[in-house]
């Protein structure tokens, strides 16, 4: 993975980033709908941060087997190695929905949580060409990220879904109780997979445009003036 694309700003845990973006220099080199598909990747960068606080909470174990000495470090560690495409300890070589795999394997004894959001963002970021902005020239393949999207749905229900050899959740996610019921975590998911969702049917609407407006260029196309 070395030479990919960092991200850049990834939000830290228990930050929400999403909304409105300040201006910078290199706005100037992308167009409306490169806009839309940069804060839509900031803003599904930003749900992971708040889904790994969120699983971090309900399942302490996992950020303990990190080593460090909080919840907040762990996140941060996290955090730092998606920034650089580092996957975590003992997954070095694997990528994507590999390591999505490996995280919800009742077989894997590190942290799950670290894995499972890594390989969500990698998953997400390998389907945009590696990149978190987009420019002028970037072309983007819609099926990818709608395949994105589907992946997503999957992590979420097998999130939900799997249990250990003594049939307890690998990790705790929604909760429902007499007293409460928590579905932040089903929130955030469907969030994210809307958003791709959006992106993916864009970027088909966007391809079939540029084709749309290259048959009509050719069919009205007239001399250009030389005097």
């Amino acid at each position: 993975m070395a030479g990919c694309a960092q991200y850049p700003a990834l939000p830290r845990a228990g930050h929400d980033a999403r909304g409105t973006e300040e201006m910078s220099s290199d706005q100037m080199a992308q167009t409306d709908f490169n806009r839309t598909l940069t804060i839509a990747m900031r803003d599904n960068l930003s749900s992971l941060m708040s889904l790994m606080t969120k699983l971090y909470k309900r399942n302490p174990r996992e950020w303990r087997k990190s080593g460090k000495p909080s919840l907040a470090a762990a996140a941060e560690a996290v955090r730092l190695s998606i920034d650089a495409r580092t996957p975590p300890a003992g997954l070095e070589g694997l990528r994507d929905i590999e390591i999505l795999a490996v995280s919800l394997d009742p077989a894997y004894t590190g942290d799950r949580v670290a894995a499972f959001i890594y390989g969500m963002a990698d998953t997400i970021v390998t389907a945009h060409d590696g990149k978190t902005r987009f420019y002028a020239f970037d072309l983007l393949d819609g099926e990818r990220v709608y395949n994105a999207a589907r992946n997503v749905e999957a992590a979420a229900w097998l999130l939900g879904s799997r249990r250990d050899a003594q049939g307890a959740p690998l990790l705790l996610a929604n909760e429902w109780t007499d007293t409460q019921v928590n579905l932040s975590f089903e929130r955030e998911f469907g969030a994210i997979i809307g958003r791709l969702d959006l992106i993916a049917n864009l970027l088909g609407e966007n391809s079939r445009r540029l084709g749309i407006n290259y048959a009509q260029n050719l069919f009205l196309f007239s001399f250009l003036p030389v005097r």
